[in-house]
């Protein structure tokens, strides 16, 4: 059975998380639209069906590229395809009308062992999500102690982060996703009824480091600011803390004027935002949402509306981005 076949012989849907949402937030939706994060294609197919007259759906990962082959065939011309990062959507499309972006790891990632993102099925440390370049192997395997104890502090929120890595170091040599699960979870407490497990922060600061998450989410918020026309509008989706700062912190200096100062910093000239929020608060599902997809329970969603203000880069240190020492 080929990858594809596997990823798409489930009896679990995959669920695209608080897209009601977006669709009734964005309305009406018309024209030309960018789904960043294609995954299954829920965003996408909820898109066309709620009126866009063309998306361009964009992911890092085959798999992702050759399943939208077979279900996307009847949208036609309607939807195009794009094996690439979103941070590069401006290299594939001039101006867009809107940008959705889901920073969830795909369902059908988690469900193929050989992907090695999930600590509850045996696989090789892997957690590329484009197949390509270093390997959760290699950051555990090569990467210094001090390093390793950075990478699950700082991208997995992990309290106990010295002691796994000194744990993860004194194991050495580890290949797969069960034998780092159980080397986590012989250093913590065994997890209460209700409680995540024990691996879950650590097996996120991994797949965050391997894939370089918060720098591309930062080039990627930045693409979509280049990419959408005035007025356009911007909608992503966030799962844990440190991501959801990310995209708070740069909406909100992307839609600050400047000028105001005070008297402990200077006033800084006054300037044209680049977005418009559309609300100061993320939004958060609703109790049918969660209880149809328990997955969408940490899920925040932040929307804002393009103006007509020349992009600028963003400063990395106004947003909050954690910065172990790159020592693997």
């Amino acid at each position: 059975m080929s990858a594809a076949a596997a990823a798409s012989d489930h009896t679990v849907p995959h669920i695209p998380v608080l897209l009601r949402s977006i669709l009734e937030a964005v309305a009406p939706v018309t024209g030309v639209w960018i789904d960043g994060t294609l995954g299954a294609g829920g965003y996408t197919r909820g898109l066309l069906e709620a009126g866009a007259a063309r998306v361009i759906a964009i992911d890092r990962d085959p798999l992702a590229i050759e399943l939208a082959e077979d279900w996307g065939a009847p949208y036609g011309d309607a939807l195009e395809v794009v094996q690439a990062r979103f941070s590069e959507m401006d290299h594939h499309v001039e101006e867009a009308d809107g940008v959705v972006l889901d920073l969830g790891v795909s369902s059908m990632q988690l469900d193929q062992a050989e992907r090695g993102f999930s600590f509850q099925k045996d696989g090789p440390l892997d957690m590329r999500m484009g197949q390509a370049g270093r390997s959760a192997a290699d950051i555990v395997n090569e990467a210094d102690e001090a390093v390793l104890a950075d990478i699950l502090f700082l991208y997995g929120e992990e309290r106990a982060s010295r002691r796994i890595a000194r744990a993860i170091v004194k194991a050495r040599p580890l290949e797969t996703t069960l034998e780092l699960a159980n080397v986590i979870c012989a250093c913590l407490p065994r997890a209460k009824p209700g409680q995540a497990h024990p691996a879950t922060r650590s097996f996120q600061a991994l797949r965050i480091a391997v894939n370089e998450e918060y720098a591309e989410l930062v080039d990627g918020l930045e693409a979509a600011e280049r990419v959408l026309r005035p007025g356009g509008q911007l909608a992503v989706v966030t799962f844990h803390s440190v991501e959801d700062r990310i995209v708070k912190r740069f909406l909100q200096v992307k839609a600050d004027a400047g000028g105001g100062g005070s008297r402990h910093a200077p006033q800084e000239a006054a300037r044209t935002p680049q977005f418009t929020l559309k609300s100061r608060k993320a939004m958060a599902p609703d109790a049918d949402e969660i209880a149809a997809n328990p997955r969408a329970r940490s899920a925040k969603l932040r929307l804002a509306v393009r103006t007509d203000a020349m992009p600028e880069a963003a400063d990395p240190r106004a947003l909050g981005m954690p910065d172990p020492k790159r020592a693997y």
